[in-house]
C-alpha cells in the first residue's frame, strides 16, 4: 500500500459506502480506451506538429470545437481568448463535474527528432523563436477529446452533466495581456454550469510510464513572475567611470538574491525558489547601456512566505543597486500570479480507488510536493478539485535523467495517453455514478 493509500484509507472510511469509488476498472472504460487509442494518437500527434502559444491557439481551438460539434454538442468558443467548451447532458440526473485540458504551447525550439515534430516559430519578447508542446499539452487535450468522445458514447445512461473545458494560456499569457484560468473563469464559465468537482490531469516526466502520481492537499506550488529594470548611466566601455554600470550592478543583485531563500526563509518544513530566466541588457561590445532588466519566478507554499519573499527581494534589488549608485523599478504583480494547487482530500481519498483500478495499486505513486505551477489551482479554489500526475517516461528510462517538461528534448511515451484517458473516464464515470442518487 502507497504512504498514501494509508494516509488517506481513515477518510475513505468516514465516507458513506455509496460514496466510494469501484476497486476495477470499469468495462466500459476498458472498450473506450481500446476504441480510441488510435484516435487519441492522431490527435496528439497533429497537436503536437502545429503548436501555438497562449492567446493564439486558433487552429488548435478550431480542431476542438469541430470534433466537439461532431459528437453532437455545441460547443462556446472564443472565452479568454481562444478557450473553447461545451457541456454534456446525460440521460440521467445525477451531480454536474467540468474536465480541464490546457491547449497552448511554450517558446522552445524543438530537439527531439520525432517525424511530427514541430517546426513552427513566433515572435516571443521581441525575439523569434521556436515552439513547442514541450509540456504535454498536445496530450492533455487530445485525451479529453478521446473523454469527451467516450461519454458522449453513453449519454443515455450517463447521471448528471458535463463541462468540457479547453483552457488557452496555462503558461501565461503574452507580456500585456489577460488569459488562462482565471479569464475563463472571469468570463463566467462556472456561472451558468456550476460543477460539483473538477478534474485535470498532466503527464509528467518524473514519472515512470503506467504510474499515476496523486496527493491530497498541496501538490504544485504557488507561481509569482517579477522585473526588475536596474538602471544606471551609458558610457564608453574604455571609461566605466564616466557613467554608472547595470551590468556589474544586476550580476551583484543576481548573486545576493539568492540568499533570500538560503539565509532568510524558514525551508525546513515547505520549500521555496527564487529563480532568475532572463537577463537582457545592451548591444554593443564597448558601451556600457543604460539598463538590465532582470526577469524570474518566485515559487511557493506558503502565503506568508510568499509575502516575505516579495519584500526581501525588493529591498536587495533597492539596496543592492544603490551600492553600485544604480536605481531599480521592481514589479512583482501578485495578480498574475497562480495560488497553490491543492487537491481537496475528501475528493482524493474518495477516488483514490478509480486511479488504482486503471492503473494498479503498486502504480498509482505520492509524488513529493512540485515547484511546478498550473493554473488549474484557480478552478480547484471554486470547487472541490482533483488534479494528478501521468507519467510519461518510457520504462527502462531513469526519470531523473530524462529531458524534463519544457525541455526541447521533452517527449512522452505515447502509452501515457492511454492511461491518461483511462484514468479521466474512470474518475469521471466513478463520481457521476457514485452521486446520482
Amino acid at each position: 500500500m502507497t504512504r498514501l493509500a494509508a494516509a488517506l484509507l481513515c477518510a475513505c472510511t468516514a465516507l458513506p459506502v455509496a460514496a466510494h469509488a469501484q476497486d476495477a476498472q470499469r468495462p466500459e472504460v476498458a472498450r473506450a480506451a481500446a476504441t480510441l487509442q488510435a484516435s487519441v494518437v492522431d490527435w496528439r500527434r497533429d497537436i503536437h506538429r502545429h503548436p501555438e502559444l497562449g492567446n493564439r491557439e486558433t487552429r488548435t481551438a478550431a480542431k476542438v470545437a469541430e470534433h466537439l460539434r461532431g459528437l453532437g454538442l455545441e460547443p462556446t468558443t472564443g472565452i479568454a481568448h481562444t478557450g473553447v467548451t461545451a457541456v454534456l447532458k446525460g440521460g440521467r440526473p445525477g451531480p454536474r463535474i467540468a474536465l480541464r485540458a490546457d491547449m497552448d504551447a511554450l517558446p522552445v525550439t524543438e530537439r527531439t527528432g520525432l517525424p511530427f515534430a514541430s517546426t513552427a516559430t513566433a515572435e516571443y519578447r521581441g525575439q523569434t523563436t521556436g515552439v513547442m508542446h514541450a509540456c504535454g499539452h498536445d496530450a492533455h487535450t487530445a485525451i479529453l477529446m478521446g473523454v469527451a468522445q467516450a461519454l458522449v458514447a453513453m449519454r443515455d445512461e450517463l447521471p448528471g452533466e458535463v463541462l468540457f473545458v479547453f483552457q488557452p494560456a496555462e503558461e501565461g499569457a503574452p507580456e500585456g495581456e489577460e488569459g488562462g484560468a482565471s479569464m475563463m473563469l472571469a468570463e463566467g464559465i462556472f456561472r451558468d454550469f456550476r460543477p460539483d468537482a473538477v478534474f485535470g490531469l498532466h503527464v509528467f516526466s518524473t514519472l515512470q510510464a503506467g504510474q499515476i502520481g496523486v496527493r491530497g492537499g498541496p501538490l504544485m506550488a504557488a507561481s509569482d513572475r517579477f522585473s526588475i529594470d536596474v538602471i544606471g548611466r551609458q558610457t564608453h566601455g574604455s571609461r566605466p567611470w564616466g557613467g554608472i554600470d547595470p551590468i556589474v550592478a544586476a550580476a551583484d543583485l543576481v548573486g545576493t538574491a539568492q540568499t533570500i531563500v538560503s539565509r532568510r526563509t524558514n525551508i525546513s518544513t515547505l520549500p521555496a525558489v527564487v529563480s532568475f530566466g532572463a537577463i537582457d541588457g545592451g548591444i554593443r561590445y564597448n558601451i556600457i547601456p543604460d539598463k538590465v532588466e532582470l526577469v524570474g519566478t518566485i515559487r511557493t507554499f506558503d502565503e506568508d512566505v510568499r509575502k516575505a519573499i516579495f519584500a526581501d527581494l525588493e529591498n536587495v534589488a533597492t539596496h543592492v543597486a544603490a551600492a553600485h549608485g544604480a536605481t531599480v523599478e521592481t514589479r512583482i504583480p501578485a495578480e498574475d500570479g497562480n495560488p497553490v494547487t491543492a487537491n481537496d482530500p475528501a475528493l482524493t481519498a474518495r477516488l483514490l480507488p478509480s486511479l488504482q483500478a486503471v492503473a494498479g495499486a503498486d502504480n498509482v505513486v505520492d509524488p513529493s510536493l512540485t515547484m511546478g505551477a498550473e493554473d488549474f489551482s484557480y478552478y480547484a479554489r471554486e470547487v472541490p478539485g482533483l488534479f494528478f500526475f501521468v507519467g510519461a517516461t518510457p520504462k527502462g528510462q531513469d526519470p531523473m535523467r530524462a529531458p524534463s517538461n519544457h525541455s526541447p528534448e521533452f517527449d512522452l511515451d505515447e502509452s501515457a495517453l492511454d492511461l491518461g484517458l483511462r484514468a479521466l473516464l474512470q474518475v469521471s464515470l466513478d463520481y457521476l455514478h457514485s452521486d446520482a442518487g
